[in-house]
């Protein structure tokens, strides 16, 4: 919510629209390889190479994965506001993600998440993914904070159902002035 999807359904159509690539042919591919993908068992070499490059193309590997990181964008206000919190020095703050490692840490280098959060519980690293229970149940242990005192913010009505089954205080996000407004009724100021 503070970036745009890394790999997500408008980012993979945006790939293969550039590079000219069968749609369906790539979809199929790719569901069958996204969860191992997405939980670090397989590196994104070998995804392309399972899902594009199972055949000779025009255009190369690094051509492509350049086109892949550049499909990240900042929601920048958003991400200000982050920083804002962060800056507070009055929250933890902590991601829950579902991306590749590679796309993990580009978009953590890229954008500066090391100074706006102090855990990252990405798929990538722990095997686990939204909006599976698992995933926020080791992030509230790995932070030691009871589901009550944390709120979870996700654009995804899903995950947003998860985390408020499990107490959490879950906003699911729609602008950043919708935001500003729910973290105002809890009491989370920037």
């Amino acid at each position: 919510m503070l970036l745009s999807n890394a790999w997500d359904r408008n980012q993979r159509r945006q790939a293969l629209q550039h590079f000219h690539l069968d749609e369906l042919d790539f979809e199929d591919r790719h569901e069958m390889l996204v969860s191992s993908f997405e939980r670090g068992k397989i590196t994104l070499q070998d995804y392309l190479q399972r899902t594009v490059f199972y055949r000779p193309r025009s255009f190369s590997l690094d051509d492509f994965i350049k086109f892949m990181f550049s499909l990240s964008q900042p929601c920048q206000d958003r991400l200000d506001l982050a920083r804002s919190l962060a800056n507070s020095c009055m929250y933890l703050m902590s991601t829950l993600n579902n991306e590749s490692t590679e796309l993990n840490l580009h978009r953590i280098q890229t954008y500066g998440l090391r100074e706006i959060f102090d855990v990252f519980v990405s798929s990538c690293y722990v095997g686990l993914r939204k909006p599976e229970e698992g995933i926020y149940r080791l992030a509230l242990e790995i932070t030691q904070h009871p589901a009550g005192e944390c709120c979870f913010v996700d654009d995804c009505p899903l995950n947003v159902e998860a985390a408020s089954r499990l107490g959490m205080h879950a906003i699911r996000v729609e602008n950043t002035q919708q935001l500003r407004q729910e973290f105002e009724k809890l009491g989370v100021a920037a």
